[in-house]
């Protein structure tokens, strides 16, 4: 096939897939309709509610609006996944864990002052990511499902927060901690002292940073709002989890500071301290587990602020419904897009100015109902995602509950001496269970608008992408013709997609339609899969009917039909049921499990249909390619190939069964128990354990660039003095050597002494650096001059080596002939030289001719394979280890069924079976969990972005492409070395 053609066939096959891939993600990925309305003071409808003509409550109090303000001032303090049960004290729990009963001023408090203080469950809605909970917890809104993607980017939040109502009410915020707030707020804050907070392996920057600045600024009398973001506990639990002394001397370290900030505030502050999120017993989050959603909310006030005394059991307080209560205690507008509801037990009566115990709470929850529901008509009109069912009752909710708001408020307001009695008292209960219902609900019907998906694009996502999966098989099985079907199977399709671009654009302009672009592109795409699959089966059709009409037997005819058919459709089977199986919640809960299975059912498969053909049989065995087993069948040579693919058959089965100790557990897996192999060294507290398992990832590491090493010296790669053997032979052990420093480094306990600390910390930096510097150099040096084959003449006293390609112009298409070159230089060499009557024989020797592609390759995945352990904890290089062999046995198994098939297979020793294009993918899924990954948010292994990078990174390109190889580290070997597939071919021929 022509090569610009080629490139076209890529092109067009990329646009297909990006198509069908847009097209599903606009139905997945969906996002909330963000208004960028405000709200303000001077809102005519909140003025009325607030109770009072407008200019006499500004006279009153000149810093509230909507509702008199409690307090003057708050102190905010995040404390990073402070899970409920890490701010529960138990004082039965006689033996408490590392992150039990450490926050004992938090018990305190509550049961000595039971109306200043108060724990709260603080229930955050998913994903538990830091940015989304920011988010939430300043604006009031919910996050759609995969809000989670902007996590790696904080740009400004546009929507209506109280941080900016903070501002634009000229109330001076003071801010320390995650610098996640600035890339929210930016400019926003009277004073800032932000820290980076990428880096999950640094347990006190942060939280020190904000220790040196937090007392003096309490003290202080310039501010209003002070927010402090501490992030020690979370990075703790992202390196140690919850039940290592690292979380104990966190946990005691907050439990000192919240004692000396209660001592300082003065009585017109609150203070609230809470966690955005909460974290899984592998420390981390993401995900919507109960360890994950639920946080601790605790609230003080040097003033009594709590009527009734607590229940037993914590009450249960959305995230979201702390952005209205905060703005009304503090006398601001709630931000325009808040759907929280006002927690009520903190809006009590003043008897002095109030004769009815529940007036405050019902003018909290008028006020919270009026700006809830002018939302929803604004949002309502924008969206038009939103049930109007469900609005309809809601709205009519609403309007019952402000008549009975306003009568009750214009009953109570008639006389000065009016004391209401009974009824009204208990008008005023089921007014606040109204409004209170009508907020939850509202707050429901968004979680579940905002939550769905939109399945009809998904749908058609998945159909395109299965036709192009279909359209890729199709022209690889008709590869060696497709050039002279080039018009029907890429011209005339691409023509019919234009067309079909161009049908939709005129039709959006006649009917005035707005259409997005993607469905533009999704419409060009189906119309040129249609004029691909139209023309391929009529061209097919026209080929039977020839084929037909030479052959003679009808039933012949029919067989080679089904034959046909069953060529096209077999191979896909396996593929297409585990992509069925996709729509399954129990596959994709169990995907590791069940794609192992498919794994070595495949493989198992393989070598028994060999059994079955005959192939395995003494008496079948009748190829032309083994000149020895041709002569005698029975011979050991051929006994020794059927127990050579057994035993590799027994080698990828123990490697498929010992990978299962590496998986780690989904959240939907309640009896599930993570592999202890995902937890570094630097996590176990035993040193002869942690001593133990060092040598064992060392080991395992040795080993497999011992059997990488001996594989080159098997095939005679390492025999010439190619700078590339050179590196192979020092670059490899050295990198080697630095992992292991690097590892040793990273195992050293974090309560070590300063010196040794800081020693370790350059170590961490300048090792990492020589191990990137020195895989780029191999990847350079392989680029310049891959060729490793070596070429001895006995007649010469120099040894010779094959002329390489290094890039000049007149080289390339020589380069595309390796091994032809090779054989020229050995005919020449080999000639017959006559002196006299006496002749002069001279020897060549060829070493790694075998391998003159597959060594190269070998060479780039073991560079790759070292780059990717090294993102990896230490205690996953037995898992490449497994990786490597795995690989291997089934090159070799495959390698070897290939050549046993090839007397009834006429497609040559080259070509692929679909069996092993699906084994190989199945291969790359199985080992991305088998290397303790997992499709969720908290599985994700954040630790890989600092891995050299300890002070953090300046954007987020590098650490997100960091984190990317770490994630999808399986499927970039086994797609870098699918040329292996056919390299196993050649290498057991």
């Amino acid at each position: 096939m022509p090569r610009m053609l080629t490139v076209l066939s890529l092109c067009w096959t990329c646009l297909l897939f990006y198509a069908g891939l847009g097209l599903f993600l606009s139905g997945f990925l969906l996002v909330r309709v963000e208004l960028r309305s405000r709200s303000s003071c001077r809102d005519a409808a909140f003025s009325a509610a607030g109770g009072g003509d407008e200019e006499s409550r500004f006279s009153q109090d000149l810093h509230s609006c909507w509702m008199s303000r409690r307090f003057s001032r708050v102190v905010v303090l995040v404390i990073d996944a402070l899970r409920f049960d890490f701010a529960k004290y138990n004082p039965e729990n006689k033996n408490p864990g590392p992150y039990e009963n450490k926050l004992e001023v938090i018990y305190q408090n509550v049961l000595s002052k039971p109306e200043h203080a108060r724990l709260f469950q603080f229930r955050a809605d998913p994903p538990t990511t830091t940015m989304q909970r920011i988010k939430g917890m300043t604006t009031g809104t919910l996050p759609t499902f995969i809000d989670v993607g902007s996590n790696f980017a904080s740009s400004a939040i546009q929507e209506d927060n109280l941080i900016q109502q903070f501002v634009q009410n000229k109330k001076k915020v003071i801010f320390m901690g995650d610098d996640t707030w600035e890339g929210l707020f930016p400019n926003s804050f009277f004073k800032s002292f932000p820290f980076p907070s990428f880096n999950v392996k640094d347990l006190h920057t942060v939280d020190d940073g904000i220790l040196q600045h937090i007392y003096t600024t309490v003290e202080g009398s310039e501010w209003d709002v002070l927010i402090a973001h501490f992030l020690g506990v979370d990075h703790c639990g992202h390196r140690y989890g919850p039940h290592h002394p690292a979380m104990a001397e966190k946990l005691s370290q907050m439990d000192k500071m919240l004692r000396s900030v209660i001592g300082q505030l003065q009585n017109d502050t609150l203070l609230v301290v809470l966690g955005d999120h909460g974290m899984t017993d592998m420390g981390d989050h993401g995900g919507d587990s109960e360890g994950e959603v639920n946080a601790a909310l605790f609230i003080y006030s040097p003033l009594p602020l709590f009527e009734t005394k607590p229940a037993e059991d914590p009450e249960v307080v959305s995230q979201i419904d702390l952005v209205p209560t905060l703005a009304l205690l503090l006398g601001i507008p709630i931000p325009y897009s808040n759907i929280g509801m006002v927690m009520v037990d903190m809006f009590t009566s003043e008897p002095k100015l109030d004769n009815n115990q529940y007036f405050q709470q019902a003018k909290a929850l008028h006020i919270n109902a009026i700006q809830v529901n002018r939302f929803l008509e604004s949002y309502s009109y924008a969206a038009k995602d939103l049930p109007m069912k469900k609005l309809k009752y809601l709205k009519e909710l609403f309007s019952t509950a402000m008549v009975e708001y306003n009568d009750l408020v214009t009953n109570l307001h008639i006389s000065e001496k009016f004391v209401p009695d009974q009824d009204h008292h208990i008008r005023f209960q089921k007014l606040l269970i109204m409004l209170q219902r009508y907020l939850r609900e509202t707050k429901e019907m968004c979680q579940e608008s905002w939550a769905r998906f939109n399945p009809a694009h998904m749908l058609c996502g998945i159909v395109l992408l299965a036709a192009t999966c279909a359209h890729c098989f199709l022209v690889s099985e008709t590869a060696s013709t497709f050039e002279s079907l080039y018009k029907r199977l890429l011209l005339y399709p691409v023509i019919w997609s234009l067309i079909a671009g161009l049908t939709v654009n005129i039709w959006m302009l006649i009917s005035g339609i707005m259409v997005e672009p993607l469905i533009i592109c999704c419409w060009m795409a189906i119309g040129s899969h249609v004029g691909f699959h139209w023309n391929f089966w009529r061209s097919k059709r026209n080929n039977d009917h020839v084929a037909n009409k030479l052959t003679k037997s009808p039933n012949a005819a029919t067989q080679q039909k089904w034959k046909s058919w069953l060529k096209f459709f077999v191979p896909l089977g396996i593929p297409l049921l585990r992509c069925v199986a996709m729509f399954s919640n129990s596959f994709v809960v169990t995907e590791g499990q069940v794609v192992s299975f498919l794994l070595k059912s495949i493989v198992t498969f393989t070598v028994l249909k060999l059994k079955w053909d005959g192939k395995l049989t003494s008496y079948s065995l009748n190829t032309t390619f083994v000149p020895e087993l041709q002569k005698n069948p029975g011979s050991i040579s051929y006994k020794r190939e059927s127990f050579y693919l057994i035993g590799f058959l027994v080698v990828f089965l123990l490697c498929v069964l010992f990978s299962n100790n590496f998986y780690n557990c989904r959240e939907e897996l309640a009896n599930c128990e993570p592999s202890s192999f995902l937890k570094p060294l630097s996590t176990l507290n035993n040193s002869q354990e942690r001593n133990f398992h060092y040598i064992l990832s060392i080991s395992s590491l040795a080993v497999l660039v011992y059997l990488i090493r001996k594989w080159f010296l098997h095939y005679g790669n390492l025999n010439s003095s190619h700078l590339v053997v050179f590196f192979v032979r020092l670059g490899f052990p050295f990198i080697v050597f630095c992992l292991f420093c690097y590892w040793a480094v990273s195992a050293v306990p974090e309560e070590t002494s300063m010196k040794l600390r800081d020693l370790t910390k350059k170590i961490a930096v300048v090792v990492p650096a020589i191990v990137f510097g020195l895989i780029i150099t191999g990847f350079l040096i392989v680029l310049w001059n891959p060729i490793t084959v070596f070429i001895k003449d006995s007649g010469q006293s120099d040894e010779t080596c094959v002329p390489s390609y290094k890039g000049s112009p007149g080289m390339e298409v020589d380069s595309l002939h390796v091994i032809p070159l090779i054989y020229r230089k050995m005919q020449q060499s080999m000639k017959i030289h006559f002196s006299g009557n006496q002749a002069e024989a001279r020897t060549v020797a060829a070493y790694g001719l075998g391998t003159v592609y597959s060594a190269a390759l070998l060479t780039v995945l073991a560079l790759l394979t070292l780059l990717l352990i090294m993102l990896h904890n230490e205690r996953m290089s037995l898992a490449f280890l497994l990786l490597f062999l795995e690989g291997f046995s089934f090159l070799e198994i495959h390698g070897t069924a290939r050549n046993l098939s090839l007397q009834s297979d006429n497609t040559g020793y080259f070509s692929v079976p679909w069996y092993a294009v699906t084994a190989w993918a199945f291969l790359a899924t199985q080992f991305f969990y088998a290397t303790g990954h997992q499709p969720t948010f908290p599985a994700i292994q954040w630790n890989a972005a600092f891995v050299g990078f300890i002070d953090g990174h300046s954007t987020n390109i590098l650490p997100a492409l960091l984190v990317g190889m770490n994630t999808f580290a399986s499927h970039i070997l086994f797609a870098g070395s699918w040329m292996s597939l056919v390299a196993a071919l050649a290498i057991c021929s």
